[in-house]
């Protein structure tokens, strides 16, 4: 499968109309809120940590409830495969409004769950159910909003409008981080421990209201309209590997272009200020605040990388992004220190590297990949590389730094973005190309 059966030559530009404007801002909120879930997980780990698990040994209570962050990545290619199938063979939106409520629904079971001092081990059975509710939600989330956007955006500005997905992740991402801010600032840590994590879990769960109502009244891609009669691969798992098989070229490009940036993601935009609060001992709100203006550098870059990436090509971008790293993953962690202003100032450079290759590589999926098994092949496979690579991030790195090696970690880092770099070199340019 070359991008060529996905694609074909593109030579006029497009108008936006005001109602596909206001499903591409519809979509990002909810993305927002899908990623505001996810990620206050994280954000908000050491505090319920000790809550869910036993209470003497802090430093395993982190690690086990990083273990269950991970776990929780293992359903992201399961939801990637069933809502994939949805979203081709039911409509792009119908995907994304059944994934938004699911993801609800884990931030309102994280909320209520018991601690290990009423339920024992059926705390962390709570926690690891919603975790699998909300994996299997954010896997389908990803590969319909990719292909979503893609699809609708005028196709001289792909890059800028497939790039939108990363501002929901930042916007998504700041909001659980400010939440920590203002609730590290307001509450004392007991108070935290006590209560104070479940606020912003039960806020996912109804900003998740919100974000199904602006989808109910999303229209419906038009590339999928006049292609879906095409479709005629079965739900099962048989034909979906089928169709992986088939298109293992696209599934192997997607996969290699996906292990480094999950892996930096996680690591420097996600863990960072809780890598900082447990490492160097930087007070929790202090780091959570510098993580805070350091996202917003990712922000603020990400739709200019996207912009760019339809001027210059997506290949260039990424070749960008993993020599810029390669060369500064060890000044990087050399910057990372006691100080809130040290961990603003990795996360901001950091950022600005991450979004070189974050912002191109929503279009690079979807063109590709054809319409009609599109979002079952970019959600599967982002899904499950994400799973494999970003969900251990934060587990390994904790645990290397634990035992003295945390240079393994920066290495292995580096490793996957030369062969992120191998594969970029090898691919076709896509930008300028029209979907069918």
């Amino acid at each position: 499968m070359v991008a060529t059966s996905a694609t074909t030559p593109m030579l006029t530009p497009q108008r936006v109309r005001p109602r596909t404007a206001r499903d591409m801002v519809a979509v990002n909120i909810g993305n927002a809120i899908e990623w505001f879930d996810w990620n206050v997980y994280a954000i908000f780990t050491p505090f319920f940590a000790a809550q869910i698990f036993r209470a003497q040994d802090p430093v395993s209570a982190t690690l086990s409830t990083l273990a269950i962050f991970a776990v929780g990545f293992l359903m992201r290619p399961i939801g990637g495969w069933v809502f994939g199938l949805i979203a081709d063979r039911k409509g792009r939106r119908f995907s994304l409004t059944l994934a938004i409520m699911l993801a609800a629904v884990g931030s309102l079971m994280i909320a209520v769950a018991p601690t290990f001092n009423q339920a024992g081990v059926w705390a962390s059975v709570v926690l690891l159910l919603a975790r699998l509710v909300q994996g299997f939600s954010h896997g389908g989330e990803t590969g319909s909003a990719f292909t979503y956007l893609a699809e609708i955006a005028p196709h001289n500005k792909r890059g800028l409008w497939a790039s939108t997905p990363w501002i929901g992740v930042a916007l998504g991402t700041m909001l659980a981080t400010g939440f920590g801010v203002l609730l590290t600032s307001v509450l004392d840590k007991q108070q935290m421990s006590e209560f104070g994590w479940r606020i912003p879990f039960v806020m996912g769960a109804v900003l998740g209201l919100y974000g199904l109502f602006l989808r109910f009244r999303m229209a419906e891609s038009e590339v999928y309209e006049a292609n879906k009669e095409e479709d005629g691969h079965s739900q099962s798992l048989r034909d979906t590997w089928r169709v992986l098989v088939e298109n293992r070229r696209a599934v192997l490009n997607i996969a290699i272009l996906s292990s480094s940036g999950v892996v930096i993601f996680y690591t420097w935009f996600i863990f960072a200020p809780s890598y900082a609060t447990t490492v160097y001992g930087v007070p929790a709100s202090q780091a959570l605040l510098a993580g805070l203006a350091g996202q917003a550098v990712f922000l603020l870059a990400i739709p200019i990388a996207g912009a760019i990436s339809d001027r210059v090509g997506r290949r260039p971008m990424v070749i960008a992004y993993t020599l810029g790293f390669a060369i500064l993953a060890f000044p990087l962690e050399w910057i990372l220190g006691p100080s809130a202003l040290r961990v603003f100032l990795a996360m901001a450079l950091a950022s600005l590297i991450l979004a070189t290759c974050c912002a191109p590589l929503g279009a690079i999926f979807t063109e590709l990949v054809p319409t009609r098994i599109r979002a079952t092949v970019v959600g599967m496979t982002y899904g499950g590389f994400s799973a494999i690579f970003g969900g251990t991030a934060p587990y390994l790195n904790t645990w290397l730094s634990s035992i003295g090696l945390h240079a393994v970690f920066v290495c292995f880092a580096i490793v996957l973005c030369m062969l992120t770099l191998i594969v970029c070199l090898r691919l076709p340019e896509t930008r300028g190309m029209k979907m069918e």
